[in-house]
């Protein structure tokens, strides 16, 4: 096993453990792989986005690889990937968000979170959220956030679930 304290190395089944999610583990989740996304995972993560958004996401790779490009050149921001067997079967985005506030305070935001519906009850989210709150940590963020969408009762749960609590009530301004 490499070591789960490093940025950028892997960590395998158990990081939902040490990172006090105090979820159960099964045997599917004991070959989970958790580690930062190469260019080379970039389909694998476009049919990720793909099966869940209801056709608004998928198709061309071009902006998809742009926007990679921009993500990983960003060294605030972490792409990770949950692999399975060597396949890719999970992703979120952690932000590492630096400020004044709080003497300082640095928050991290976990987002983009999907894992591959067939595989969904399998631990795949608990570790990759375990390793993402570890990262956070790893690179000075004090808090870490997610959010859902306020109908999204399931998602709620689950947060709960891995130990966040709801405290903040959110608002959007769409741009486009």
């Amino acid at each position: 096993m490499s070591a789960p304290d490093q940025p950028g190395l892997d960590a395998r089944a158990g990081a939902s453990e040490r990172a006090g999610s105090g979820a159960p583990h099964t045997p599917e989740a004991a070959e989970v792989i958790v580690r930062e996304a190469r260019i080379e995972d970039l389909e694998a993560l476009v049919d990720l986005l793909a099966e869940g958004s209801g056709g608004r996401e998928g198709g061309d790779l071009a902006p998809y690889a742009a926007a990679f490009a921009k993500v990983t050149a960003d060294r605030g921001q972490v792409q990770a990937v949950a692999e399975l067997g060597g396949q890719v079967v999970g992703m979120l985005q952690l932000s590492i968000v630096p400020g004044l506030a709080g003497r300082g305070l640095v928050r991290a935001q976990i987002e983009g979170v999907h894992t591959l519906s067939s595989l969904r009850g399998r631990g795949i989210g608990d570790e990759l959220f375990a390793w993402a709150v570890a990262e956070a940590g790893r690179r000075g963020a004090a808090v870490v956030h997610v959010a859902a969408g306020r109908d999204r009762v399931n998602e709620h749960r689950y947060y709960a679930h891995l130990g966040f609590d709801h405290t903040h009530l959110g608002f959007t301004k769409n741009l486009r």
